[in-house]
Parts: structure tokens; C-alpha cells; sequence
């Protein structure tokens, strides 16, 4: 319906320009005709010299050139101030999810505790995607998250972010709920990386430090060795240096992620998210990455992954489905009960260098 609306209203609005075109061109070519034919008769009754009427012709033309521009600016005026418009109504929009928290403590041990929670999307107000959904990640733990495809993963970690907000219940992060911490340093202690990680045409170095004022290369360093991309840069002909190219596009993938680790790392969270980060890359690369999760020890971890080979690591793992927790525990126990995680192993699962 609205492309057909927007279809409709530049019909109209392509119409009427075209009429508009039509007849100024038709009124300023009788104009001509008007003018020469008046000033014919004047010239012949002695009223008007020839000098005149072709000064009288040049000045109307200035003129009419003048106004036509005026008509135009005039229009270019009405769009900005609907542009206009549009900007400043967006600039005053306050957003659903409330930033008014202000609590910063100096030490966060990163204890998350999902409390009950019931959320729907705004545009689908409808469907519950969570429902009930409680799940505590506890420090120095990594917890896996399984399940088939629009079992509500990614809407955890979405809430989580605080991209959303729950209609029912709250996340508590070290017992206190995350609206109470202040927004900025929230997302500081919170940090994801996703299956695609965005670098920026750049140095590595820079990539790393990305939105960090005056960050020393052994800050950048260190964080590159806990990701285990120290040996990889350090191989490159201008090392740090580097240009990655737009999009990253000089990188491996697996170079690509350990690059988005070292800067999520960098910035020292105690709750680190992701996503899917294995799931395009080779067995080496994998496990590359794989050593870089277990430089943080003391961290909270949660992992989003189809790799058995990485879920299988981690402390517990937890197998949603249509919004609720089905099954949790480790790997090893899930397969012993032979339930809904033992029946999804197959199907489910990508098992390229997993024992079986």
C-alpha cells in the first residue's frame, strides 16, 4: 500500500510539472508574439522608436529569467523545510529503550541473570519470541546457545545489547537491572562481535583502537596477543601498519575475526558476545579463534555457534527453542539424556573436525 502510494503521489507530482512546463513555454511564446505585435504598431503610429521595444524585450526577458528563478528556489525551499522537518522530528523522537541510567561501579564481575523474560518485537506484537525465558551466564564461564533458527538467540544477545526492551520480567547484570547502569559505560563492559566483522579502510592498529582517544600500540598489542593475532600482523611487511582495506578485503576471514576479538578485548568488558564467529572459517582459523576465548578466563562468555567443535568447550550450553530453554548443561550431559539436544546433533550441527 505505501508503494503504492508513493507511486501515486509521483504520478501526480510528475503530471503537474509537466503541465507546468506546457504552459509557461505556451505563455512566454505568446508573450513574444504579443510583444513584437504591439510594438509593430506602436513603431508605425510613432508612439515607440525600434531601440525601444528591443530594450523592452531584452529587460522582460531578464525579468522572466529572474522570477523563474525565484519559482525554483521557492520550491527547493518547501522540500528542505519538509526535509528539515523530518530531521528535527527524528532528532526529538525519545527512544523506547530509556538511557537514563546512571550507576558506574568501578569493579563488574559480569554475573548476568535473565529473569523471567517475555518479549515481542514492536512489529510483531503478536508473537512471543521469548516467553518465560530465564538463563544466568556466570564469570569465567562459556556458555553456548543452540537451537534451530527463530528460536530466539539473537534476541537474547539484541536485549542483552539493550537494543530492546522486555515487555515482562528484566536482565540483571550483578544483581542489578542493566536500565540502572549508564548507557555508554554499559556498552563499554558489554562488547559482541558478529559473524561479519566491520573493519574500516585503515591501519590495523587503528581498527584495533577504533573510538579509543589516545591508545599506546602496546595497549594494542597485548590485546592482539590475548586475541592470537600478535603472530599473523607481525609476519605483515608494515605490521600494525597495515592497511586492511575497505571492508577488510586484504584479511583472512579468520585474520578478519581475531582482529574484531582484539577489539572487542581492548577494551576490557566483562561480558563478551559472539555470534556465529566461527562460522565461515577453516579449521585452522577456528582454531585460531578458539585459543583467543580462552585467554579470557575470568570473563563472561556467550557464544552463539553451530560448530560442534565449539560448543562442545563450553561450560554449559543451552538449547533454546520457540523462546523457552529446552535443555542446559554440558555437552556430555545433554548427549547422556538423549533428548532434544542429542536429536538436533545431527541435523543441526556442523561437525567438519569434531570427534565422533
Amino acid at each position: 500500500d505505501r508503494l503504492m502510494d508513493t507511486h501515486n503521489l509521483k504520478t501526480r507530482r510528475d503530471t503537474v510539472r509537466a503541465v507546468y512546463l506546457l504552459l509557461r513555454r505556451l505563455t512566454a511564446v505568446v508573450m513574444q508574439v504579443a510583444m513584437l505585435y504591439y510594438g509593430r504598431l506602436f513603431i508605425q503610429r510613432g508612439q515607440m522608436s525600434t531601440g525601444n521595444l528591443v530594450s523592452f524585450i531584452l529587460y522582460q526577458s531578464d525579468l522572466a529569467d529572474n522570477i523563474r528563478t525565484l519559482i525554483y528556489i521557492f520550491g527547493d525551499m518547501l522540500n528542505s523545510v519538509g526535509a528539515a522537518g523530518k530531521v528535527f522530528e527524528y532528532l526529538d523522537r525519545e527512544p523506547q529503550v530509556s538511557t537514563k541510567g546512571t550507576l558506574q561501579p568501578e569493579t563488574l564481575t559480569g554475573h548476568v541473570h535473565f529473569n523471567n523474560l517475555s518479549f515481542s518485537y514492536p512489529t510483531r506484537q503478536e508473537r512471543k519470541v521469548l516467553q518465560g525465558f530465564s538463563l544466568e551466564l556466570r564469570p569465567g564461564q562459556l556458555t553456548a546457545l543452540v537451537g534451530p533458527s527463530g528460536g530466539g538467540k539473537s534476541t537474547c544477545v539484541s536485549l542483552l545489547e539493550r537494543f530492546y526492551q522486555p515487555q515482562q520480567g528484566e536482565i540483571l547484570l550483578d544483581g542489578l537491572p542493566l536500565h540502572s547502569y549508564q548507557h555508554h559505560y554499559l556498552h563499554r563492559k558489554i562488547a559482541m562481535v558478529g559473524q561479519e566483522p566491520v573493519l574500516f579502510s585503515g591501519s590495523i592498529k587503528d581498527n584495533i583502537a577504533y573510538g579509543l582517544a589516545d591508545c599506546s600500540l602496546e595497549r594494542v598489542q597485548e590485546a592482539a596477543r590475548r586475541a592470537n593475532a600478535h603472530s599473523f600482523i607481525s609476519q605483515l611487511e608494515k605490521g600494525y601498519d597495515t592497511d586492511v582495506g575497505e571492508r577488510g578485503g586484504q584479511l583472512s576471514g579468520g585474520e578478519k575475526q581475531r582482529i574484531a576479538i582484539a577489539r572487542a578485548l581492548i577494551r576490557e568488558p566483562q561480558v563478551l558476545i559472539l555470534d556465529e564467529v566461527t562460522s565461515a572459517l577453516d579449521t585452522e582459523s577456528e582454531h585460531m579463534v578458539q585459543e583467543a576465548l580462552a585467554s579470557c578466563p575470568s570473563q563472561t562468555l556467550l557464544v552463539i555457534a553451530h560448530r560442534l567443535k565449539t560448543i562442545e568447550r563450553a561450560d554449559q550450553i543451552i538449547l533454546i527453542d520457540q523462546g523457552t530453554v529446552q535443555e542446559q548443561g554440558t555437552h556430555q550431559e545433554l548427549m547422556d539424556r538423549k533428548g532434544s539436544y542429542y536429536k538436533l546433533k545431527e541435523r543441526l550441527f556442523t561437525e567438519d573436525d569434531a570427534p565422533h
